[in-house]
């Protein structure tokens, strides 16, 4: 099995804010049928996969450890990897059943991509390097090629520092963004470094989004934390923002892009308060061609969270959805206007939501999915699951609701069989029933959504007042 470091470095690093390159003719990805090439497979990040198979599996798989990245649903297969021990899975998507399990060198917080016949992924954890060089992950970092059939890996490259952000394939290759302040162009055959861009800066858990060859992304430090476009076909960075008022979260969040429009979200530090250290929260929509700032709005402040500060974006039908971990609230903005369009406090939320049929499935670091009204965010329904459902948010398959958990577990859940709150009694359903395999009506959770307003009417544009973070 080939291990491979960067063979040749391009410097590309550019001195300006923004620079003179901009955009044309960008359009939507495309991707052989089946294929995952980039994080949550769209760069809109509202995650929905057609299979065409007869039969999902409904109820919950058991993985080797905790799960803080997306499952990857392709070829009839469901691809998970493990924080902290980094074991890589492949279960069957009929029947939930293992099919092989391969061993990763270190944390897995990188989705097990899915492109022509092959996997990829990358690994490496969050702690920073002693030495000058201020880079993150030690231990072993890098990314794998893998058969996804049998698990065999068939090509290591190593890095200098973490690969945490899932990579992306696109125009031939795999591209990976990392800790020690890079962007690797790999030879998709071999591992082979193509390329390696510098960026100047350290990105910890800012996947990139792709579009039209295109890859978004946030990096961290040193300051001034600084927003890319890099054009891979070009090969050049088509612009940079720099933002010097972030502290943290901007290398964190994952974008999401359409319609001519960026979406992420960063941090500021505040003076602490009483109970501690506190952050600002803050989405930011940029131009897609320019870079240049269209909208901002501050989400708002709160106990600084723990570890991964994403709020993690969705767009769709015009609309962005987005959860603050920083104050524990569920919201939804006009995409290009940034009107806010109305507010939820559920809980603090980490990963990125799915969107259908009128409703936003969102799930929060104390367990819960909650499903709520696109037009007025009004709780319609809740599922009670086990252990902090971040930073990876839900996906739908095939009408299926997919949830990974840091509980060691993938939860199935047919979406015609999720709770509605709208129903007399305001079920919510919650693990625990021995009958069901993801649960049942729990009156501990239903009380808990009780308390936010279970009435639809309750929890629109006005239930900030709720929220002591407001």
């Amino acid at each position: 099995m080939p291990r491979l470091r960067l063979s040749s470095v391009r410097v590309l690093t550019g001195g300006m804010a923004v620079s003179a390159l901009l955009l044309s003719g960008i359009g939507p990805a495309h991707a052989d049928p089946g294929d995952w090439s980039q994080y949550r497979a769209t760069p809109t990040n509202n995650t929905h996969v057609v299979t065409g198979g007869a039969q999902i599996f409904s109820g919950t798989i058991p993985t080797a450890n905790e799960v803080r990245a997306t499952p990857v649903v392709a070829d009839g297969k469901v691809f998970v990897g493990s924080h902290g021990s980094g074991e890589l899975q492949a279960f069957d998507l009929a029947t939930g059943e293992l099919l092989w399990q391969a061993q990763a060198p270190n944390w897995v917080h990188s989705e097990m991509i899915h492109s022509d016949g092959r996997l990829f992924v990358g690994f490496g954890n969050r702690f920073f390097q002693d030495g000058p060089g201020g880079y993150r992950g030690t231990g072993e970092s890098g990314v794998l090629g893998l058969d996804p059939d049998t698990g065999e890996i068939l090509w290591r490259h190593d890095t200098a520092g973490e690969v945490m952000p899932t990579p992306a394939v696109t125009g031939g290759a795999v591209w990976a963004v990392t800790g020690d302040r890079r962007l690797y162009k790999l030879d998709p055959a071999t591992g082979e470094a193509l390329e390696v861009v510098e960026t100047g800066h350290v990105v910890s858990m800012s996947s990139p989004s792709e579009q039209g060859g295109v890859l978004y992304f946030g990096g961290g430090a040193p300051r001034p934390y600084t927003f890319f476009a890099y054009d891979t076909a070009a090969g050049e960075f088509a612009w940079q923002r720099e933002f010097p008022e972030f502290t943290h979260g901007l290398d964190d969040v994952p974008p999401a892009v359409d319609e001519g429009i960026v979406v992420t979200t960063a941090n500021r530090a505040l003076l602490p308060g009483i109970a501690g250290a506190r952050e600002e929260h803050t989405i930011i929509a940029m131009d897609q061609q320019s870079g240049e700032v269209v909208w901002r709005d501050v989400i708002g402040d709160g106990p600084a969270p723990t570890n991964n500060r994403s709020g993690a974006p969705t767009i769709h039908d015009g609309t962005v959805f987005v959860g603050s971990p920083t104050t524990g609230a569920a919201y939804a903005y006009d995409l290009h206007s940034g009107e806010r369009l109305w507010r939820n406090p559920v809980g603090a939320i980490k990963g990125a939501p799915v969107i259908h049929a009128g409703g936003a499935y969102f799930s929060t670091t104390a367990g819960n999915v909650y499903r709520l009204d696109v037009r007025t965010g009004a709780i319609t329904g809740v599922l009670e699951l086990e252990g902090p459902l971040a930073p990876a948010g839900p996906i739908i398959v095939d009408g299926t609701l997919v949830v990974p958990s840091q509980s060691r577990n993938v939860y199935f859940v047919p979406l015609e069989e999720f709770p509605d709150s709208r129903a007399t009694g305001g079920a919510t359903a919650s693990l625990g029933d021995p009958a069901s395999p993801w649960g049942s009506a729990a009156g501990s959770a239903a009380s808990a959504a009780g308390s936010l307003g279970t009435d639809a009417g309750s929890l629109g544009t006005d239930a900030g007042s709720l929220d002591p973070a407001y």
